[in-house]
């Protein structure tokens, strides 16, 4: 087929492979493009930079998310579902192009896109990078140039239409999540499914955590939602403690209790997790807190202290039986 300039688009050329089927998809802020791409060097053999289908996963791109390579949500929306075009790109659309492949090999070789990304805009982040750890982008970041993009469409989705990822949502989307995921969670905890519900508070912390980044730390937004965020950390540590992932729960409760030291169930929680690990003393301090805090729970720390009593003077005694046997052995 015959090239075609995109409209409204300066140094973009596009050539169609494949005819699609349809329509244009019709497209809103959060709407997903799934696809396979290829990247060529605009040079005599067409060297192949990067290449979707060998990795082994399609690309997704969710609409109005700031993807860093913004030209290529330019180039889906041109295109419609089962399409293969052909797309050349000229340097001024391209110069993020290392700094995106980067992050998907990484992605592919099962690493964390972001290892030693300082938070700062994408631009920013390219002169940090003393080198991207790939030759061929080193290159691409040293001397931009046009690339040409061949992609194949596969499927567009609508916001309503599948699973959005925390990072995907919106303020209010994230908002609207949480209580969401908090019922699921304790709906789960009274399943007794202990990691599927921690997997829910988790989530919902997320959520909140992402919000609070864009507050001042302290002030009244900050801590509407640290009002939110602390009894569903308490509630992920409760979940820990049933299956057993005491050091997870000694981890979170502790920085918990760094913000609020006044917080009876964290130090509870916090109390029985040392228990769990044989830290006598912290757990008995622990536990000693949580009484003069909040009184109506001296029952259950009176029965928590003798349950730990009657451990501890059990192991002493297994212990006392391991010695002496390992002494006799020695002697003998």
């Amino acid at each position: 087929m015959e090239e075609t300039y995109l409209l409204n688009v300066e140094g973009v050329k596009k050539k169609i492979l494949s005819g699609g089927r349809g329509e244009l998809p019709k497209l809103q802020d959060g709407s997903k493009f799934t696809f396979h791409f290829q990247t060529l060097k605009d040079d005599f053999e067409r060297t192949v930079i990067d290449d979707s289908r060998e990795a082994g996963m399609p690309m997704e791109i969710i609409v109005g998310k700031m993807f860093k390579l913004e030209i290529w949500e330019t180039l889906l929306s041109s295109m419609r579902i089962g399409e293969v075009a052909e797309f050349w790109c000229d340097a001024i659309h391209t110069g993020m192009y290392a700094l995106v492949s980067r992050g998907m090999r990484r992605i592919a070789e099962g690493r964390d896109p972001l290892e030693g990304q300082k938070h700062r805009c994408g631009m920013g982040n390219m002169f940090d990078y003393h080198s991207t750890g790939y030759d061929d982008l080193d290159e691409l970041q040293r001397t931009p140039q046009p690339l040409i993009f061949i992609m194949e469409l596969f499927r567009v989705e609508d916001p309503s239409a599948y699973k959005r990822d925390t990072w995907a949502m919106s303020k209010e989307e994230k908002l609207a999540a949480v209580p969401v995921l908090h019922s699921e969670g304790n709906r789960l905890v009274l399943r007794r499914e202990f990691a599927q519900a921690a997997a829910k508070y988790q989530e919902a912390v997320i959520c909140l955590r992402n919000l609070q980044a864009k507050e001042k730390p302290w002030e009244d937004g900050w801590l509407k939602l640290e009002n939110l965020v602390t009894p569903l950390v308490l509630n992920y540590c409760q979940c820990q403690l049933e299956l057993g992932e005491y050091y997870e729960v000694l981890e979170h409760t502790t920085e918990l209790l760094q913000k609020h030291n006044d917080n009876a169930k964290a130090y509870f929680k916090r109390a029985k997790a040392h228990a769990a690990v044989w830290n006598e003393r912290e757990a008995r301090e622990d536990f000693q807190r949580v009484a003069h805090l909040d009184p109506s729970m001296a029952a259950a720390v009176k029965k928590e202290l003798k349950q730990l009593g009657e451990r501890m003077r059990k192991k002493h005694v297994e212990d006392r039986k391991r010695y002496q046997g390992l002494f006799q052995s020695s002697q003998g």
